[in-house]
């Protein structure tokens, strides 16, 4: 699907990067690449300012031990590496199963509200009905009851310089 879009995967786990690597091999797919890295430190190092259409953040590790909260990926300096790397237009779409991060990504991304515009989040095109992400962690959330929330933001446009 979408053939003139390019696609890019950051995952740090080895396993999950091997699944991932191993399932590009066996679709096909041409216009999708992984790389293993941590997420903030190469689209820190790695990516420029106004060059992404958008970001899909989705299951993040919710690190549920209060004191490892701060190895959680949406947090206030990401976000605003994440929306300084939006083209204007650019999306953020985030999911998690997990409610304590969920009111936590809910109040980083309060903090950006001149920057980011709260939009509808849209199904990407290989979820089923019934599912918002359509990833392998969901479907386990589903078939475990479990509630999915999800998050989506545009990125305003800058508008006229004074």
């Amino acid at each position: 699907m979408y053939p003139d879009v390019d696609f890019l995967g950051i995952e740090w786990a080895s396993k999950y990067y091997r699944h991932a690597v191993d399932r590009l091999g066996r679709w096909g797919l041409t216009n999708v690449r992984i790389i293993r890295a941590d997420a903030a430190a190469f689209l820190r190092d790695h990516v420029p300012a106004d060059s992404v259409g958008g970001f899909h953040i989705y299951f993040p590790d919710p690190w549920p031990k209060k004191r490892h909260h701060k190895r959680r990926f949406v947090q206030k300096d990401n976000v605003a590496m994440l929306i300084e790397r939006l083209k204007p237009g650019g999306t953020i779409q985030l999911a998690t199963d997990h409610e304590g991060y969920f009111e936590q990504m809910q109040e980083v991304t309060s903090a950006f509200r001149r920057e980011l515009e709260e939009i509808a989040f849209v199904r990407p095109a290989g979820a089923t009905e019934g599912e918002r992400t359509g990833t392998n962690y969901e479907r386990k959330y589903i078939r475990d009851r479990r509630t999915i929330r999800v998050l989506a933001f545009r990125k305003r446009s800058a508008g006229p310089k004074p």
